[in-house]
This record gives structure tokens, C-alpha cells and sequence, in this order.
């Protein structure tokens, strides 16, 4: 007879439900107090890591938190794993929210805006990468690889950040809101393309074949995703959806969604961007007669609020874990945040003004949109996560680029409150805003 499966030490499953119940506690206790204060969200979260870690805590008091956080790996993956699992779900629900209708529609506007966006970041994040000082590159990483992630990190957008600020301000029935979140729709998606080839060549090193075999992975993932998978998903999704209930279509949902991460992730690219495709799969899998009965976001809104008040939580609060802020007493590392904060502010700033100023836009309506696209967000956190696992970045690197995540995030609102004052509401804003009244947008 064959052993039985391995099963889970009771040690270790009673400090897994205690560091899960601590870390949800804290994140949602944090969390409401930030949104009290005006603040995202995401700023209590990521701080429930922070008290808990090398930060704070583990600085002040190391022993206290040793027997409820260890250092031993194993236990600290099971915690870690969630968040894994979390980051999947929230990347695929952000896929799922993006508008293709809306994109075709803005078209040219929204391209400007977005390249203008993302290429000026980009660039200057590249540029930086050289010459910030070595204490900020780990030990063995190439330049060019640090320098290129560093790039990705400047130019990402946040899409669920953007979303909820101008859902909570009253603006996703203006012109700019719609725009904003058009270009940075756009934006997320070159950023998970980027991320996914930087992270290729972070792991199989700068050449030009792995460089290259990485991109026909990349195109040959999209292709089929749009020629197969498109179909294939609609149809999981309206057999399910004949249930009757939501229950088996938020199952379909997930599946699709860590599926594809798991497509691209045995490719050798980032899990995320296969999480990100397959959430768009998810949203645009509508339209038939079945979903007269069953939209299929009132289906899936279980899958959205467990995601955001659950499972991201915990990766964010993990992701505050590794933050140390000790690290900013090294007068080097300080001067260098400072300096990378005012770079990703001006480049992505920048980049999203001039964009909109090109399209003929005014002078406020550039500066809403330079606003909403500054806000980095989750995203970033997602990203700095991912240099961190791949070795591109050190700590002291990924807690200046979490750090600029929420600097950017709380700069928002107050900037769009103030340009958007200043900008008249259209009549076709006055009808759109009618139309979204009864869905409580």
C-alpha cells in the first residue's frame, strides 16, 4: 500500500491560522483607519507589514513576534502562498474590469496619452538604473537587468487604484475619467508584457536568443489566448452560468484565471501576465442572450469583494513584511529614493500631460489626467514584489520602490479634486452620469 499523503504539522497549522488571523486584523483595523484619514486603503495595509517587520518591531523588539512570524521558510510560505494566490485573483480581477469598447472608442486619445505615459517613465527609470549607487543592486545582478526592471517600475499605472479614486470622487461619469482609465488600461497591459520579458531575462540572463524565444512565447500566448481562448472561456462561463446561481461561473472564473498564470509561469514568464489575459478573457466573455438573465459581473461580484477585502489584504500586509525602513538611516539609500520618487513623479506626470496636451486637451484636464495616472498603487507593490522573488531587487531597493507606490497613491486625489474644479461638465457627462446612476456607479 502506498503512504498516505504527507498532512500539515499541528505546530505549524495553529501559527498559519494565527499569523493569518493577525495580519487580516491588522490589515483591516489599518486599512479603515487610512480611508478615515483620506488615504487609500492600501497605505494601512501595506503598514500592518511595516509594524510587524525588520521596520519596526522586529527592530525594537526582535524576540517578541519570533514565535508567531519565524524566520523558518517553510512556515513563512504558507502565509506566502495565500498572498500568491491573492495577488493572481487581483491581477485577473483588474483584467476583467478593462473596457475594450471604451479603449476602440477613446482610440487615438487614449494611445497618446498612455505611450506619452509610459515611454517617458520608461526611459528615465532605464536611465536612472545606471546610475544609482551599488548598494541599491543586489550582489551578482547585471546592470542592464536592474536597470530595465527599474524601468517597468517607473512607467506602471494602477488600474484598481484609479478605479476606486474616481468611483469615490464621482468622476467615472467625466470625460477624464473615462480617458484616465482608458490610458491606463493600456498601460497595465504593456507594463504586464514588460515585466514578463524583463523577468525571462532576469532568469535566463541578457541574451539575445532567450530575449527572443521570451517574446515568441509572449506573442504566441496572446494569439492563442485570443484565437482559443476567447471562445473556449465564453463557453466555460455560460455553461456554468446555467446553474443558475453564481456559485459554479465564480468558480469557472478562478480557474481561468490561475490557469492562465499558470500558462505563462510554465513559459518562463511571469504568472501574472497569464492572470491579466485571462481576466480580460473573463470580462469580455458577454454579450449572449444568457447574460439577459445573468450579468456576469453581479456573478462575480463574490469573487471581487473576497479578492479585495480577503485575499489582497494578505499580500499586501506580506509585502509590508519585507519593507525595512532601516534601510533609508544609509544617507545613499535616502538621496537615491528621493531621487527615484521625483523621477517616477515627473516622468509619469509628465508623460501623461504632454500626451493629453498633444490631444488637444486643456491645461486641467492634462493635469487630472497626469494625477490619475501617477497613482502607482498595488501595481507597483506587484511589481517589487516580483524584483525582490527574482533576485533583481534588494531590500533596500523594493522599500524605496513600495514607498513610491504610496507616495503616488495619496498624492492623487487632492490634485484630481483641485483640476477637476476647474473643468465644466458636458452635457454628454450630464447624460452618461444618468445612465451609470442605477448600477450606483
Amino acid at each position: 500500500m502506498s503512504s498516505p499523503l504527507p498532512s500539515l504539522a499541528p505546530h505549524a497549522l495553529l501559527v498559519f491560522l494565527l499569523q493569518l488571523s493577525l495580519l487580516l486584523l491588522l490589515a483591516l483595523a489599518l486599512g479603515r483607519l487610512a480611508v478615515r484619514l483620506g488615504l487609500p486603503a492600501l497605505v494601512g495595509e501595506l503598514l500592518t507589514g511595516v509594524l510587524l517587520g525588520p521596520s519596526l518591531l522586529g527592530a525594537l523588539a526582535p524576540g517578541s513576534v519570533a514565535w508567531l512570524l519565524p524566520a523558518d521558510a517553510n512556515q513563512l510560505h504558507l502565509v506566502d502562498a495565500v498572498g500568491q494566490v491573492g495577488v493572481l485573483l487581483l491581477v485577473g480581477v483588474t483584467g476583467a474590469q478593462v473596457d475594450l469598447a471604451m479603449l476602440r472608442r477613446r482610440g487615438a486619445t487614449g494611445v497618446r496619452v498612455s505611450l506619452a505615459g509610459l515611454l517617458l517613465p520608461l526611459a528615465l527609470g532605464v536611465a536612472a538604473g545606471f546610475v544609482v549607487p551599488g548598494v541599491l543592486i543586489p550582489g551578482g545582478t547585471h546592470r542592464w537587468v536592474f536597470a530595465l526592471f527599474l524601468g517597468v517600475a517607473m512607467c506602471v499605472t494602477a488600474i484598481p487604484v484609479i478605479a476606486k479614486t474616481l468611483a469615490d470622487m464621482g468622476l467615472l461619469h467625466r470625460d477624464i475619467g473615462q480617458l484616465t482609465l482608458a490610458a491606463g488600461a493600456v498601460d497595465d497591459a504593456v507594463g504586464w508584457l514588460l515585466l514578463s520579458v524583463v523577468a525571462a531575462a532576469a532568469t535566463t540572463g541578457v541574451h539575445a536568443g532567450s530575449v527572443g524565444l521570451s517574446v515568441v512565447y509572449l506573442l504566441s500566448f496572446l494569439a492563442a489566448a485570443l484565437l482559443l481562448g476567447r471562445p473556449l472561456v465564453r463557453w466555460a462561463l455560460r455553461a456554468a452560468g446555467r446553474a443558475g446561481d453564481g456559485g459554479p461561473r465564480v468558480t469557472t472564473a478562478v480557474v481561468v484565471i490561475l490557469l492562465g498564470a499558470a500558462a505563462t509561469h510554465a513559459m518562463g514568464m511571469e504568472a501574472l501576465l497569464g492572470a491579466f489575459v485571462a481576466g480580460i478573457l473573463v470580462g469580455q466573455a458577454r454579450g449572449g442572450p444568457e447574460d439577459a438573465a445573468h450579468p456576469l459581473w453581479t456573478d462575480l461580484t463574490p469573487l471581487r469583494t473576497v479578492t479585495l477585502s480577503v485575499l489582497a489584504p494578505v499580500f499586501l500586509a506580506t509585502a509590508g513584511l519585507r519593507m525595512d525602513l532601516t534601510a533609508l538611516a544609509d544617507w545613499r539609500v535616502l538621496v537615491a529614493a528621493v531621487a527615484l520618487l521625483a523621477i517616477a513623479i515627473l516622468g509619469k506626470f509628465a508623460g501623461a500631460y504632454l500626451g493629453a496636451r498633444g490631444s488637444r486637451l486643456s491645461h486641467w484636464e492634462a493635469i487630472a489626467l497626469g494625477a490619475g495616472m501617477n497613482a502607482r498603487g498595488v501595481v507597483e507593490v506587484v511589481v517589487a514584489t516580483t524584483g525582490l522573488r527574482l533576485g533583481v531587487l534588494n531590500v533596500a531597493t523594493y522599500t524605496v520602490i513600495v514607498l513610491i507606490a504610496v507616495v503616488t497613491s495619496v498624492m492623487g486625489p487632492p490634485i484630481l479634486r483641485r483640476a477637476m474644479a476647474r473643468v465644466d461638465v458636458t452635457p454628454a457627462e450630464h447624460e452618461r452620469k444618468r445612465a451609470l446612476a442605477p448600477t450606483g456607479i
